[in-house]
């Protein structure tokens, strides 16, 4: 699948049109990351946006020196490292890969500078970044709760 596709497919970026998309595919890069490399880590300066191609990476919180709890995971056309994106630009969890995982990675500063030269690009952004964010406190609130859904 070609990087296009891929953002398409992506929370992050599937609300984007074509020329808009291929504007932001003019600033990603391709990376991959063997099983158990720790991608990102909570309490540092955070610097990267990744899309999931694909693999899998778990979300982590790292509660004490010597303890840490997968609360979430991420797969294919997901999105972590959000924090690049966002001041004070410092990760809310560890992010280890559990399976070679190869991403879309997007440096948090260039991404924040278009979207505030493109306000549109911008705007979609920011929605969608929300929506992530929105979406991660839900499950964390659903697992901290013991609830299942109900439909």
């Amino acid at each position: 699948m070609n990087r296009i596709e891929v953002l398409k497919k992506s929370e992050l970026f599937q609300d984007l049109d074509d020329e808009q998309l291929e504007l932001i595919e003019s600033m990603c890069s391709a990376k991959e990351f063997p099983t158990g490399t720790e991608i990102c880590k909570q309490g540092v300066t955070a610097e990267h946006i990744f899309v999931i191609e694909e693999g899998l990476v778990g979300i982590i919180l790292e509660l004490g020196p010597l303890t840490r709890r997968q609360v979430q995971a991420a797969a294919q056309f997901e999105t972590f490292g959000w924090s690049a994106a966002i001041e004070p630009y410092v990760s809310t969890a560890t992010v280890k890969s559990l399976e070679t995982t190869r991403v879309l990675a997007f440096n948090g500063k260039e991404l924040c500078s278009l979207c505030n030269h493109t306000p549109e690009v911008g705007c979609k952004i920011c929605r969608s970044i929300a929506r992530v964010i929105g979406e991660r406190l839900r499950q964390a609130y659903i697992q901290l709760l013991g609830v299942t859904q109900i439909e």
